[in-house]
């Protein structure tokens, strides 16, 4: 019989207290139980990436997993705040092969960015992606939490509730943090705001 999704959220917590503790063995339990789910968040990060990408979610997936369980100083509450941590693992893994990417093959030149063509949710334009993340360093200076709920939305392509639930608040609560974010991102990035219905 398989596990309620209770019982594996507390199975969870406590192996990742076990991971900041440093036990070797809770890497190799925490994989059943969070696998699926990176898989899912690996996959939505990719769906709009450009056909051609090199990166496949597998390998987000895995370069993710190892750069979480190698964190000892991360003092993991639940399971909400691993995946969210990976949510935003993710974005980082993701620009930075980009960005290794624009430079093999320009030879790090960067090259201009329209700002007023860059659509948000879409990778089309990995120069409107770079963007973006400098824009969320210096939002995340403002309010982190808005940071946060435009990685599990826009990168990640979590729902309202989803993304309520990693981040432990209302789904009101993140429809407005999205909607402000959005707004801000638009300002920044000089493109036309459009609010969530």
């Amino acid at each position: 019989m398989p596990e309620s999704p209770m019982a594996q959220a507390g199975e969870i917590t406590q192996l990742l207290a076990a991971l900041r503790e440093g036990r070797p063995e809770a890497p190799d339990r925490l994989v059943p139980l969070v696998y699926e789910e990176l898989r899912q968040i690996a996959r939505a990060y990719l769906r709009s990436e450009r056909p051609d990408h090199t990166l496949q979610p597998t390998e987000l997936l895995h370069e993710t997993y190892c750069r979480l369980v190698g964190q000892r100083d991360i003092d993991w509450r639940d399971r909400t705040h691993f995946f969210g941590v990976a949510a935003h693992l993710m974005r980082l893994i993701l620009v930075d092969h980009g960005r290794k990417h624009r430079s093999e093959k320009h030879g790090g030149g960067r090259t201009p960015v329209a700002l007023d063509k860059i659509q948000i949710g879409s990778w089309d334009n990995f120069e409107g992606v770079l963007a973006i993340d400098e824009a969320l360093e210096k939002l995340g200076q403002i309010d982190a939490r808005l940071v946060r709920v435009v990685e599990l939305r826009f990168f990640a392509e979590l729902s309202l509730d989803e993304s309520a639930e990693v981040l432990g608040v209302s789904r009101e609560t993140v429809k407005r943090d999205w909607n402000i974010a959005r707004a801000w991102l638009a300002s920044a990035l000089t493109l036309e705001p459009r609010r969530e219905p």
